[in-house]
């Protein structure tokens, strides 16, 4: 079986529902970018020795990330949304615990550490970009809200994932040199 079809090669792209599209469209960037963040997840899936249970939780961020990738291909006219906020409370309920364990932040950190955490600060930048992409969409076009309210959880995610590994590893936090203190209480 053929896996290209030659139809994209004036840079034209059908979402769901068959509607042609610019591939640099808006629409098209963000789910691309979503593409490329779940790509990097699996990268960082196949780099890690450890953490078993984080790894099973990006395969599960995963998943949702192709539903929330579906769902910005699916123009406004085409209902039935397969991201719900489900996945947001299932995520805040991980960001709470790994936040819980790394000592309490009051300035910025510079992204880095072991090899899995700096990749896991890769990611957050990842999708912070496209949040960014999917805000772009929603500011012209109608979107599933749940799908960019999972998007900016998802960076939180990573950034705690990548300070409770980095503590686990022994590796302290490198505060930005210029900080003024932040996280007021």
């Amino acid at each position: 079986m053929k896996i290209y079809t030659k139809t994209g090669d004036k840079g034209q792209t059908s979402i769901i529902g068959g509607e042609k599209r610019s591939k640099g469209s808006d629409r098209v960037e963000a789910y691309g970018t979503i593409d490329e963040l779940n790509s990097m997840i699996g990268y960082i899936i196949s780099q890690m020795q450890n953490y078993r249970e984080i790894k099973k939780e990006l395969e599960e961020i995963q998943q949702v990330l192709f539903d929330c990738g579906t769902d910005l291909a699916t123009p406004n006219e085409t209902k039935g949304y397969r991201t719900s906020n489900q996945p947001t409370i299932w995520l805040e309920e991980r960001i709470d615990r790994y936040a819980d364990v790394p000592p309490t932040l009051t300035e910025f950190i510079l992204p880095g550490g072991c090899h899995i955490a700096s990749l896991l600060h890769m990611a957050r930048t990842v999708a912070r970009r496209a949040e960014r992409c999917v805000v772009r969409v929603q500011e012209t076009e109608e979107i599933n809200s749940d799908a960019l309210i999972f998007l900016n959880r998802l960076s939180d995610y990573f950034y705690a994932i990548a300070r409770f590994i980095n503590f686990r590893e022994g590796r302290e936090d490198i505060n930005y040199r210029r900080n003024s203190k932040i996280f007021y209480t």
